[in-house]
């Protein structure tokens, strides 16, 4: 019987071993692609660049958000910000999420463009248009410095 025991506890052993270097040795063989990005720092004149476009597409969303910019989202005349003037109360932050008002789990993109289509009585856009991705630049930067809490009401 104890030596059943013994047996049993240095079969186990082994495989505890086997299974902690094969994990480590395919660590080592097999990088994912994602891992493999950006090994080098990027230069200031990189990073000013990567700024200015995230800027141009924050003020684009800014004038989206205020009733101006390059696409009409309301037929009502409204405005986002007539609803959320400070785009902060849109709590970006907390999407994903189930939406009441929709009645399903919705992201930020879906919210906006509910708010397009129901308040606003105005045509979805494309979620992967530069007109989406500037409002939701805007409606980020607008919280800046929130803390992410998705799913939370």
């Amino acid at each position: 019987m104890i030596k059943q025991k013994k047996l049993l506890a240095l079969i186990s052993l082994f495989i505890g071993f086997l299974v902690f270097f094969s994990v480590l040795l395919l660590k080592e063989i097999w990088i994912p692609p994602s891992a493999e990005a950006h090994k080098e720092p990027h230069t200031p004149q990189q990073l000013k660049a990567f700024q200015d476009q995230f800027m141009a597409m924050v003020i684009e969303g800014d004038k989206l958000f205020h009733g101006g910019g390059s696409v009409k989202l309301s037929k009502t005349g409204m405005a986002c910000a007539m609803c959320h003037p400070y785009a902060s109360d849109t709590h970006p932050h907390e999407f994903p999420k189930y939406q009441e008002q929709m009645g399903k789990f919705a992201t930020l993109r879906d919210m906006i463009n509910w708010c397009i289509e129901k308040p606003n009585e105005g045509e979805k856009i494309d979620p992967e248009s530069d007109a989406m991705k500037a409002l939701e630049a805007y409606i980020y930067w607008s919280n800046k410095g929130s803390v992410l809490d998705p799913g939370r009401h």
